[in-house]
């Protein structure tokens, strides 16, 4: 069967369907998922009742995967596959986090618009995300479309900002939530790192920004004025004509591309209902700063 796209926003994100993603890929379709990619940033795959081997088979059938996550206790780890990030709020035996968990404490800044591994030196191409088990409220995610956003700033803003390099960490996201309970290694680890604040797209040759909670600060700039300025873009990235709202069901997969996208995670009474979704993460080509800019 072909690939079938329905758009879901006027501006990005379309449902697709039309693949069984627990079987191999047939020949072509991961240029044709490539190629939606390019076109819509996000892609919800419904009714995908995937285990982990498939959803790692999928992921690697698109592109190489980060080899490491980035997490407080990385050692308290409840997944077979190391390269798969645990999004839940569960503990290594499957029930629910203490309300005063660090691991829940530190999963918390997902509520904060972000870009997934914008913090490392070569961050995120697509992530991909699972929902095995989903609360009976509350729990979306919500997106947002960078090139979009960068479209309509005024030309003057985009003079402005399209040379400018941001150093982002997780310690600097977590600590707009007062979160800094971190040990000597998590610290050598989430060390901060630079990036473009504006990128060209390579798959539709757009512009877009590249903003995240992680920034900390803008390179020549006084800390204060930086963080005003980022301040300012990331309101005006994620107006509500930016946003999609993604109401989960069991077994969706929803496949972002991080290059041209900021997401974050909805509340829902996460010490009462659990909610397990699964993340495997597709590697950029190379640090920001290596690549061609806008």
């Amino acid at each position: 069967m072909p690939l079938t796209l329905k758009p879901l926003h006027p501006l990005f994100v379309a449902e697709a369907t039309g693949v069984d993603l627990r079987e191999p890929l047939p020949p072509g379709m991961a240029e044709e998922i490539h190629r939606a990619m390019d076109r819509y940033a996000v892609l919800v795959f419904p009714g995908q009742a995937l285990d982990d081997d498939q959803q790692m088979a999928f992921g690697r059938a698109l592109g190489p995967l980060e080899p490491t996550r980035a997490v407080v206790d990385a050692h308290k780890h409840r997944l077979k596959h190391r390269e798969m990030n645990d999004i839940s709020n569960l503990d290594t035996d499957g029930s629910l986090l203490p309300a005063d968990d660090r691991r829940r404490m530190f999963a918390l800044g997902n509520r904060l618009w972000h870009s997934d591994s914008s913090f490392k030196a070569t961050p995120a191409l697509y992530s991909m995300l699972h929902a095995r088990v989903v609360p009976p409220e509350g729990g979306e995610t919500e997106f947002a479309d960078m090139r979009a956003a960068w479209d309509a700033l005024p030309e003057r803003t985009k003079a402005k900002v399209k040379d400018l390099v941001c150093w982002h960490s997780l310690i600097y996201s977590r600590a707009q939530l007062g979160f800094d309970a971190y040990t000597e290694e998590e610290k050598k680890a989430f060390a901060p790192v630079p990036q473009r604040l504006v990128r060209r797209h390579p798959g539709s040759g757009r512009v877009a920004l590249y903003l995240s909670s992680h920034i900390g600060r803008v390179e020549g700039m006084p800390v204060p004025e930086g963080m005003a300025l980022i301040r300012d873009l990331m309101e005006h990235a994620t107006q509500r004509e930016f946003v999609y709202r993604h109401h989960w069901t069991q077994h969706d997969l929803v496949m972002w591309d991080n290059r041209c996208t900021l997401h974050r995670a909805r509340p829902f009474e996460d010490t009462t209902y659990p909610r397990d979704m699964r993340r495997v993460t597709l590697q950029d080509v190379a640090p920001t700063l290596e690549q061609a800019a806008a």
